[in-house]
């Protein structure tokens, strides 16, 4: 199992040695613990967000607070993995002054350890500056879904008269520039194939064919947590729309017919501490500190025969999670 943290340099390194760079978004410390120990290269914090958690019909309303708040979620729960932050719409286009605060911010205040940005050629003054000052970039080229409106929808791009050119143009100068790495998105997997094999730097594909330097995808598409979701780049290795939904029909019919919780979910009293009336009652339950953590959680086991371990423990309690956040 790979230990070592996953830097710039390691993903060059994958690239000469013909090794597959792969990567998903993640956006909370639960996933990404997770992603992290099935030994994913990569974790982009998306400005997908906007549409996947969200809720919106594209990625445009999500802003810098919102990837900044993901990102720290995202660094808490990874120890190896690269992490990569989306630069969102308006937060690198206005200036280049205003981009380079709001990068700084990414990695700064959200624990990026660099950014992505979509556009071509006419961004690499700023890749330039964001790199000199220590900040890595990751291009993003092809279908750049922040241009929705422009490109009239999300749509295959390279397919025009021109565009494989200005395509294979805008990597390079990209490159050049001092991008570390390039996302390249819905185009032809034949012009992927020629930009991968021309730049030094790492391609990272998304619809854009088997011959890119690695692989993404959106988690949610990935374990199929929307069912009406279909497009044609998405594999889906689970089917976690229908698992979830099963699931919580089983709770809500436990909990409708009182089969949840059972004895074996529940807490208990010695017959010492037992109070004798309602007053006691009251008494008892506001000295135990109510429902919490508190007085109860010092109940052993054996004096609750039916419990297997002191309730509230950091390892069961209703209060811990599947992660154990950094501090």
């Amino acid at each position: 199992m790979k230990t070592k943290k996953v830097t710039i340099h390691t993903l060059d390194s994958m690239k000469k040695r013909g090794e597959k760079i792969t990567m998903l978004t993640a956006y909370d410390a639960t996933f990404a613990q997770l992603l992290d120990e099935s030994q994913i290269d990569l974790l982009l914090v998306g400005d997908s967000l906007g549409m996947v958690v969200q809720g919106h019909e594209t990625t445009l309303p999500v802003t810098l607070e919102d990837i900044i708040y993901h990102c720290r979620a995202v660094a808490r729960g990874t120890q190896r993995a690269h992490i990569v932050g989306d630069m969102p719409f308006m937060s690198y286009q206005s200036s280049i002054q205003e981009a380079m605060a709001n990068a700084g911010r990414l990695v700064k205040e959200g624990g990026a350890h660099s950014v992505k940005l979509e556009g071509g050629a006419q961004h690499a003054d700023l890749v330039a500056q964001l790199v000199s000052a220590g900040i890595p970039v990751m291009g993003h080229i092809g279908l750049t879904p922040q241009s929705v409106h422009t490109m009239g929808g999300f749509k295959v791009q390279g397919r025009g008269d021109g565009e494989a050119e200005q395509l294979l143009q805008d990597a390079l100068t990209l490159q050049e520039a001092g991008a570390y790495s390039l996302v390249l998105e819905g185009i032809p997997s034949v012009i992927a194939k020629t930009i991968s094999e021309t730049l030094d730097i790492p391609t990272i594909g998304i619809g854009a064919g088997p011959d890119c330097d690695g692989q993404v995808l959106v988690i949610y598409d990935l374990l199929g947590m929307n069912d009406s979701f279909k497009p044609r780049f998405v594999r889906r290795y689970e089917h976690l729309a229908t698992r979830i939904r099963t699931a919580v029909d089983a709770y809500a019919a436990d909990v409708k017919n009182g089969a949840f919780p059972s004895e074996q979910e529940s807490f208990f009293m010695d017959k010492a501490q037992r109070p004798k009336s309602a007053n006691a009652s009251v008494s008892a339950i506001a000295l135990a500190g109510g429902c919490g953590p508190g007085p109860l959680s010092e109940v052993s086991p054996e004096a609750s025969p039916n419990v297997s371990e002191a309730p509230f423990s950091v390892e069961s309690s209703m209060y811990s999670t599947v992660h154990k956040p950094k501090p």
